[in-house]
């Protein structure tokens, strides 16, 4: 097989899976080291195509959907409960940043879409070595969430709303 025609594979592959694709597992599928998969998920991105890497695997971005920025501030024990928010109301939490005063914007990928997949980030969280991204600004972060419509965005920011965690910002 062709690097071009590998390399439309792997689109049309990631695009298939309902989960995240690991570089291990693109590696073995089309019989190459996983050093040849991340150099063309990087031709890849080079020519536009919207591959996002989370700490499970590749996704591709889903174009058909409408992303928000949500500014919230909340202790580590809120985390689960902002996250299972998110999903539960059909949102993907994309990512989370924080705007630090010396460091600047420092953001993470998420692309966490499901319960299933809150609880595998936050047992990586609890047993690591890490603390979260939010406690360098005392809790103050942002996630960039997506969904299917504006109406799913609304009933997530009066949710959080609700929690007490959305901070109303206007400089976004």
């Amino acid at each position: 097989m062709s690097g071009e025609s590998r390399r439309k594979a792997i689109i049309e592959y990631i695009g298939e899976s309902k989960t995240p694709v690991s570089g291990t597992k693109l590696a073995q599928k089309f019989q190459v080291s996983r050093q040849v998969i991340v150099q063309d998920i990087a031709l890849l991105r080079a020519a536009d195509a919207e591959i996002l890497s989370t700490h499970r695997g590749y996704v591709l971005a889903d174009r058909k959907k409408t992303e928000r920025v949500f500014c919230v501030c909340h202790t580590d024990e809120k985390m689960e409960e902002e996250l299972n928010t998110v999903v539960d109301l059909g949102g993907t939490a994309v990512d989370v940043f924080v705007r630090h005063e010396i460091y600047g914007e420092l953001r993470a990928p998420l692309n966490i879409s499901s319960r299933r997949e809150v609880q595998h980030f936050l047992e990586e969280i609890r047993g690591g070595g890490s603390k979260p991204l939010t406690n360098l600004t005392c809790g103050h972060h942002c996630h960039t969430v997506r969904a299917a419509s504006e109406e799913i965005l609304d009933e997530i920011q009066d949710a959080f709303r609700k929690l007490g965690i959305l901070e109303e910002r206007e400089d976004l």
